[in-house]
């Protein structure tokens, strides 16, 4: 199975120190999804670019969006779930993440699953960010699994490779980061078991217009 791990930052300025926080957080978790026999593939948003004035992929005529979008929504469509770390920006989820996924319909991402992990410089891990994403994840067609991971101090517990850092009870974290993922894993192969079925056929759901979550008039 291949999940995409999005780093929802794009901030790679001082201060605070260190820099791309997030990026040691979503390569810590790549390395715990490969341990657990998964692929993976990160997604930066420093590394795409996005159409400016805000135009999301679902808009364009079929095949007409900008080349970012359309490699992104392959991808999207691919994986079998979806990891979304994110720092917390006044009690909720990374506006570059939020973005991000603001350009993508539901239909890319429905019928997978998704991990919350959140994390911050400081004390509190970025838990009041994932009540947040719990909301817009289930919204966007990815539930979440109940386990998330929450990082505070995370400089103090990975090295810019995703690492654990000297002193730090690595048994201990990789069970903690293994109970979430172990999740997403469990709930990605049986979603993915479900979609191949034959003659199965998935509930429709919201594609372009609104009208179609409406009640009957």
């Amino acid at each position: 199975m291949t999940f995409l791990v999005f780093i929802g930052s794009e901030r790679d300025s001082t201060p605070p120190h260190p820099a791309r926080l997030g990026e040691r957080v979503a390569k810590a978790c790549a390395l715990r999804l490969a341990a657990n026999g998964a692929s993976h593939d990160f997604v930066d948003p420093l590394k795409i670019e996005l159409p400016t004035p805000f135009k999301p992929q679902f808009s364009y005529a079929k095949g007409k969006a900008p080349q970012a979008l359309e490699l992104l929504a392959r991808q999207i469509e691919a994986a079998d779930g979806y990891v979304m770390v994110s720092p917390e920006y006044n009690h909720s989820m990374s506006p570059a993440l939020a973005h991000l996924l603001n350009h993508f319909g539901s239909s890319l991402f429905s019928y997978k699953p998704s991990a919350i992990v959140t994390y911050s410089a400081g004390q509190w891990g970025g838990a009041r960010a994932a009540v947040n994403m719990r909301t817009y994840l289930a919204e966007l067609g990815c539930l979440p699994v109940s386990a998330m991971i929450h990082v505070p101090r995370a400089q103090e517990v990975f090295d810019p490779t995703g690492a654990y850092l000297d002193g730090t009870e690595s048994d201990s974290w990789n069970g903690y980061l293994d109970r979430t993922l172990k999740q997403l894993l469990w709930w990605a192969e049986a979603a993915g078991r479900q979609r191949r079925t034959d003659g199965t056929e998935k509930p429709a759901a919201f594609t372009r217009s609104p009208s179609q979550r409406n009640a009957p008039g």
